[in-house]
C-alpha cells in the first residue's frame, strides 16, 4: 500500500539522483560540458580571485647582470550571489487515493510529475545559459484583445510560463503575473491568461518576474557593461572578442575569429555554440566546398557537428545569425550544493497545500555561472543564416 512516508522515501531515495542526471547532464550540451564545483562559494555569494595577465619575475638576461624582479601575480575578485533555481512538483489528494493500493499507478503518477519538472528545467537552464540574468523574454510590439501580445521572438516562450510585464518606462506594477496560454510561432504572437489588459498594454518587454535574478549567461559576458560586480572599462581582460555583421559564414572567418581569441587571451576554442539556422549555413558552405560533415559525440551523449575537430552545438535559445565560441574550461557552475528536496521540520518532502487538497515537493539548487577568462570566448553575430 502506498502511504506518504513511502511517497518521501521514493523521491528521496530514486528520483533524486535521477533528476539531478537529467538536467545536470542530459538537459542541455552546454551545461554537460561545463564542470560543476562547491569551491568558493561563500554563504550566499561565490567569491572567485581570477589571476590575469603574467608574473614580472620571468625574463631573459646576461650571466653577470641583475635577476629579474618579480611582480605579484594580478589578480581580480568576482562576486556574484547564488541563484535560487527551484521545480516544484503537484500531486492532488485525490489522485493519492486513487493510487494507493496500486504501487504501480502511484509509480506512473511521480514518473510523470518528475519528467514534467525535468522538461521545465531543461527549458529555464537552456533559455538562462543565453541571458543576461535578468529573466528577459522578449519585446512586445502591440497587443490584441484577449491578450494577445506581438512579440520580437517567440524562442523563449512556452505554455504554462509565469510572466510579467514592463513598458518603456518600468515595471508595470499594477498588473499581476500573467499565464502563457498560447505561442503562435507561425505567426510570432503569445497569448496571456487572466484579465483582458489589451487596452492598457502598447509597446515593452516581457520579463520572467519583477525582480528576476536567473543564471549569469553570455548575454551578460558580451553585453553588460560590469560583470561580477566589476566594470569592464577597468578590466579589459573582461571583454570577450566580439565581431559584428560577419555575412556569409565560411571556414576563414570562424579560424580567423579563433587565432585571435588564443591570440589575446591564450585560451583555446573547444565548444561551438550556434542557431539552428547557422548550423544550416555552416553544412550548406561543407557541401559547397565538398568537405564531409563530420559529427562527434560529446559529454552527455549529445552529438554535434565539428569544425576542425571542435563540436558546433545548435541551441534553440542562441540569437539568430548568431555563433558563440567557447573554451567550457573556463566556465564553472559553483554550487551551495547539488539539487536537494526542500523538507519541513519533520522531514516531510511531501506537505500539504494549506486549505487545498494539493500535496507539493519542491526540488531546489543554489547555483551561479561564472567565466573565469572572458576574453577567451567569442562571438560572431550578423551571420547569414541558411
Amino acid at each position: 500500500m502506498v502511504t506518504m512516508q513511502s511517497a518521501d522515501n521514493a523521491l528521496k531515495s530514486f528520483y533524486l539522483d535521477a533528476v539531478t542526471d537529467a538536467i545536470d547532464l542530459k538537459s542541455n550540451a552546454f551545461l554537460a560540458s561545463i564542470q560543476h564545483s562547491t569551491a568558493d562559494v561563500y554563504g550566499k555569494d561565490v567569491r572567485k580571485l581570477v589571476r590575469y595577465g603574467v608574473n614580472g619575475g620571468v625574463a631573459a638576461g646576461s650571466e653577470t647582470g641583475d635577476l629579474p624582479t618579480a611582480e605579484a601575480n594580478r589578480y581580480a575578485l568576482f562576486v556574484s550571489t547564488l541563484k535560487n533555481l527551484y521545480g516544484t512538483i503537484e500531486i492532488s489528494d485525490k489522485a493519492m487515493k486513487a493510487s494507493q493500493n496500486n504501487e504501480g499507478a502511484f509509480v506512473n503518477l511521480l514518473n510523470d510529475e518528475m519528467e514534467g519538472v525535468v522538461n521545465s528545467a531543461k527549458f529555464h537552464f537552456g533559455r538562462m545559459l543565453h541571458g543576461d540574468g535578468q529573466g528577459y523574454l522578449g519585446k512586445y510590439t502591440s497587443a490584441s484583445t484577449g491578450n494577445v501580445l506581438k512579440v520580437n521572438d517567440t524562442k523563449a516562450f512556452v505554455e504554462g510560463m509565469r510572466v510579467n510585464l514592463q513598458d518603456d518606462s518600468g515595471m508595470l506594477d499594477d498588473l499581476p503575473y500573467m499565464t502563457v496560454v498560447a505561442v503562435d510561432r507561425a505567426n510570432g504572437t503569445v497569448k496571456l491568461g487572466g484579465a483582458d489588459y489589451s487596452s492598457a498594454l502598447t509597446t515593452g518587454t516581457i520579463v520572467t518576474s519583477a525582480d528576476a535574478e536567473e543564471l549569469t549567461g553570455l548575454k551578460a559576458i558580451f553585453e553588460a557593461d560590469e560583470i561580477y560586480g566589476l566594470k569592464k572599462s577597468e578590466y579589459p581582460f573582461l571583454k570577450p572578442y566580439d565581431q559584428a555583421d560577419v555575412g556569409e559564414i565560411d571556414e576563414l572567418t570562424i579560424q580567423t575569429a579563433i587565432d585571435k581569441i588564443e591570440e589575446s587571451s591564450g585560451s583555446s576554442v573547444n565548444f561551438i555554440l550556434c542557431s539552428w539556422g547557422v548550423r544550416r549555413a555552416l553544412i550548406q558552405y561543407y557541401k559547397q566546398q565538398g568537405i564531409a560533415t563530420k559529427t562527434v559525440e560529446i559529454e552527455g551523449g549529445f552529438k554535434a557537428i565539428s569544425f576542425n575537430g571542435i563540436p558546433v552545438v545548435a541551441d534553440r535559445f542562441c540569437a539568430e545569425g548568431t555563433m558563440y565560441l567557447l573554451n567550457t574550461n573556463d566556465f564553472k557552475l559553483y554550487q551551495l550544493c547539488d539539487w536537494q528536496w526542500m523538507e519541513s521540520e519533520d522531514g516531510k518532502i511531501l506537505r500539504q497545500v494549506p486549505g487545498k487538497p494539493v500535496y507539493t515537493a519542491t526540488i531546489v539548487k543554489y547555483a551561479e555561472l561564472i567565466c573565469e577568462k572572458p576574453n577567451g570566448q567569442g562571438r560572431l553575430t550578423g551571420i547569414t543564416e541558411a
